[in-house]
């Protein structure tokens, strides 16, 4: 009976240890996006649209899950484009690309590690569930 009791308050301290470190995962990827993302991204949507650099966090992962639905693809496939972006990569339609410009690449300003930990973070929290895009009557979220 006691080494049952034991047993039982090592695995609730595991399953806590889990749930601590995913929380602080998620936090250091959500602060990573802040300070090496948000700089052209925003988390959502803008006020003004004709103000902003770069298309809204929302949107973009609306059209990276349209063309990627499984995360360990769209996860490849984000941290290939942002350290490689290229017009025929690019899932953006073209006036956006009209309109923004093709993104620069990110290397020397992100690592891989680090675009890993941020492009798992934002397919696992973007869009939301609540999401409606603007585009070309495609709503919905994928």
């Amino acid at each position: 009976m006691k080494l049952q009791k034991t047993l039982s308050l090592f695995a609730m301290l595991a399953v806590f240890a889990t749930l601590t470190s995913t929380v602080s995962a998620n936090e250091e990827a959500e602060k990573s996006f802040d300070t090496k993302c948000a700089v052209c991204h925003s988390k959502t949507r803008p006020a003004d649209p004709s103000k902003v650099s770069a298309p809204a966090l929302m949107g973009v992962m609306r059209h990276v899950k349209m063309h990627y639905p499984d995360k360990t693809s769209a996860v490849t496939f984000m941290v290939d484009y942002v350290l490689n972006p290229s017009k025929e990569k690019s899932i953006c339609k073209p006036q956006k690309i009209e309109r923004f410009g093709l993104m620069p690449s990110q290397k020397g300003v992100v690592t891989k590690e680090e675009l890993i930990k941020i492009s798992e973070w934002m397919y696992d929290n973007y869009p939301p569930a609540n999401f409606q895009g603007r585009g070309m009557g495609r709503g919905g979220n994928r």
